[in-house]
């Protein structure tokens, strides 16, 4: 005779053994923790657990690229993994920054500079918003830039070179590190509210600009103070102004172009930014690894010797920059005639 089963909320399996084993059996229970435990691990797996990549998205040797390497070799020794810095240059930044959002991995970061705002004005259709497509993790430095001329150029003043500009418009050449670059930009700016018109002529990268100066290709260019100081200090090029508000310390006889053009006042600022929604945990951690170099690093040193301010304060602060320069830089294009390509 066949014993029979009950079907109801107690019901269980039988077994080979022929045994009923209720479905809430501690040994159940266990099997079925065990078989769950691959899947938790995998969702909590640490990161970073493999390499972690910076992408530059301007010519390797730049400016931007020195203060990524010191973040990634403090962050190597942090993590245990390797941070390696990858330029990826192109169209002004934005094939780095497109790099960055295709990917959508939160070991693909972004290393940039202030161009990271501009480029939606200059570009019809931007293939990539930097807003919804990146996530915020912090400013790291923020700096004036330096109008340079070559040392032998007639041109000795800011106010000889407005004056030249004026009285042969677009004949007076500006280089910069790229089409849409924050040294182009700069560049319109001062154009824009002087009322001169200078004629731009992109280069790939800061590298190549200064090269070009060097060689009388251009008369005058804009770069940051941490390319411009050394070629400041030795001789070979002479500023004319810097572009914050104020004179900085570095060069406290170098007018601020202000004094000339009032209202002008541009600074370059590098930021670290992740993929679309990267966890803020991730973003938390990165920016707490990173905070204590604002003081007694190589990067606070190299940054505090070419008067930049070094920040490290997190996603808060870059978001709120993104959010106000965005669509500052589209109305500055607009005002300098620049069309979107």
């Amino acid at each position: 005779m066949l014993a029979s089963v009950t079907r109801g909320p107690h019901a269980g399996r039988r077994q080979a053994s022929g045994i009923v084993e209720p479905v809430n059996h501690p040994r159940r229970a266990l099997i079925l923790a065990a078989l769950a435990l691959p899947s938790l691990a995998r969702a909590q797996a640490p990161w970073p657990n493999r390499t972690l990549r910076f992408i530059v998205p301007f010519q390797a040797g730049g400016p931007v690229e020195i203060p990524a390497r010191f973040i990634a070799e403090h962050l190597t020794q942090r993590f245990g993994q390797p941070c390696i810095v990858e330029p990826r240059h192109g169209a002004g930044g934005a094939l780095g920054i497109q790099y960055v959002v295709q990917q959508n991995d939160p070991h693909t970061l972004l290393f940039t500079t202030s161009a990271v705002a501009i480029l939606p004005a200059l570009m019809r259709n931007p293939p990539f918003d930097p807003i919804a497509d990146l996530t915020p993790i912090s400013m790291v430095t923020d700096a004036p830039m330096v109008l340079l001329v070559k040392a032998e150029s007639p041109l000795r003043s800011l106010a000889q070179l407005l004056e030249q500009a004026k009285a042969r418009p677009g004949t007076i050449t500006y280089g910069s590190s790229g089409a849409g670059s924050t040294t182009h930009l700069a560049g319109a700016l001062l154009g824009v509210q002087a009322g001169v018109e200078l004629l731009h002529i992109p280069y790939r990268g800061a590298a190549q600009a200064v090269n070009a100066l060097y060689a009388g290709d251009t008369a005058l260019m804009v770069t940051g103070t941490g390319e411009a100081m050394p070629h400041v200090t030795e001789g070979r090029l002479r500023a004319l102004a810097v572009t914050s508000a104020q004179r900085t310390p570095l060069l406290p006889a170098v007018p601020a172009a202000a004094e000339l053009v009032p209202g002008y006042a541009m600074t370059i600022w590098y930021a670290m930014f992740g993929p679309r929604g990267m966890a803020p945990a991730l973003v938390q951690r990165l920016a707490a690894e990173i905070a204590p170099m604002r003081q007694g690093s190589p990067l606070a040193a190299r940054a505090n010797a070419a008067a930049q301010a070094v920040l490290l304060d997190g996603p808060g602060p870059l978001a709120a920059r993104m959010a106000r320069e965005v669509p500052q830089w589209k109305d500055v294009a607009r005002q300098a005639g620049i069309q979107a390509e």
